[in-house]
C-alpha cells in the first residue's frame, strides 16, 4: 500500500498496536449500548486507554506521554476512527485539550491537568464553540474579565462533548477585543463544579 509506505517503521508498529487494541479491548457490547444511549460516556474505553498507555501519544514521557510525532498520533487516531465517532472523538480530546496545557501551561498546571489525562482516567473537553459563530476561534465572544486574582467569564458555548461529565474544560475567551485576532483569545481552566459555573 501507498500509504505504508508513507509510514515510519515506529509509525507502523503503532498501528499495528492500535488495531490490535481496537480488536481486542474494545467490546462489540460497549459500541451497541452506546448505539443504544445506555452509556453517557465511555469509562471503561478510557480506562483502556490509560492502562495500554494510548493516552496522549505525542506529549513528552515527562508528563506521561510516549514522545510520539504527529504523524503517530493521526495513525492512531485513524484506527480507533473505525469504531465511530463517539469513541474517535473521546481519543482526541485527550490531545486537544493536551495541546494548549503543553503549550502554554506552567510546570504546576501541567502537573494537575496534563498529567492525569495522560496517565489517568480524568476527563478534560473544550468549550470553544458559541451559538453565534460555530467554531470561531478567533471571534469568540465569550468574555474574561479580571476581577482582583480572579478572572469572571460570560458568555455561552454549545456542542461541549462530554460535558456532563467533564473533570475540567479548556474554556477560550476574548480576553481584549481591541488587540490583534491572534491576540485577544486566552484559555481558561474551568474546573467542574467551579463557582457559577454551570
Amino acid at each position: 500500500m501507498l500509504y505504508d509506505a508513507l509510514l515510519t517503521e515506529q509509525e507502523k508498529a503503532l498501528r499495528d498496536e492500535v488495531r490490535r487494541f481496537v480488536r481486542d479491548e474494545v467490546p462489540a457490547d460497549l459500541l451497541r449500548a452506546m448505539d443504544r444511549e445506555e452509556i453517557t460516556f465511555p469509562h471503561e474505553f478510557i480506562a483502556k486507554l490509560v492502562k495500554h498507555g494510548l493516552r496522549g501519544l505525542r506529549f513528552p514521557k515527562k508528563w506521561g506521554g510516549r514522545e510520539l510525532p504527529w504523524t503517530a498520533e493521526v495513525v492512531a487516531e485513524e484506527e480507533v476512527g473505525v469504531l465511530g465517532n463517539a469513541l474517535g472523538c473521546a481519543f482526541a480530546m485527550t490531545s486537544i485539550v493536551g495541546e494548549s496545557l503543553n503549550v502554554f501551561g506552567t510546570e504546576d498546571q501541567k502537573e494537575k491537568y496534563l498529567r492525569p489525562i495522560l496517565t489517568d482516567t480524568k476527563i478534560p473537553e473544550e468549550a470553544l464553540t458559541e451559538p453565534r459563530g460555530g467554531s470561531d476561534f478567533f471571534g469568540a465572544t465569550t468574555r474574561a474579565v479580571a476581577d482582583g486574582n480572579s478572572f469572571v467569564l460570560t458568555g455561552q458555548k454549545r456542542f461541549v462533548v462530554g460535558a456532563e461529565v467533564a473533570d475540567f474544560f479548556a474554556v477560550y475567551c476574548n480576553t481584549d477585543p481591541k488587540a490583534p485576532p491572534h491576540e485577544r483569545i486566552s484559555m481558561f481552566i474551568v474546573e467542574k463544579g467551579a463557582r457559577g459555573a454551570c
